[in-house]
């Protein structure tokens, strides 16, 4: 199964969730709700003592709202990049959300998460 075969509405409908859950789990702090849907990859590189401190010392990762923009969608080999307009609740100014997905074990997982 290769996800870039699905339709921009497939993708967004995927994603979207996915995205908010990732807000909502970094707004949060919740580490372990953060990285569930991650590929087993990603999960592994993520160091849990790193990724706690980002959620302690980030302005940005502990106050992005929850409302966001759909941009659009990178098609590339097995997997698409989902792009969103965030803002934050304390910061002046907008984000590019990027979201890396594919599968893994026939399952949608996410294979990228940034913020810039």
């Amino acid at each position: 199964m290769n996800i870039v075969e699905k339709t921009d509405e497939e993708i967004q409908a995927i994603a979207d969730p996915l995205w908010r859950d990732l807000v909502k789990n970094s707004n949060e702090g919740k580490y372990g709700e953060f990285v569930k849907n991650f590929s087993s990859a990603l999960a592994r590189a993520m160091d849990q003592v790193e990724a706690g401190h980002q959620f302690a010392n980030s302005e940005l990762a502990r106050n992005l709202s929850g409302h966001f923009d759909y941009l659009g969608i990178i098609r590339r080999g097995q997997y698409v990049t989902v792009l969103y307009r965030l803002r934050s609740t304390k910061k002046a100014g907008e984000w590019v959300g990027r979201l890396v997905l594919g599968y893994e074990n026939e399952k949608v997982r996410i294979f990228g998460a940034s913020i810039f």
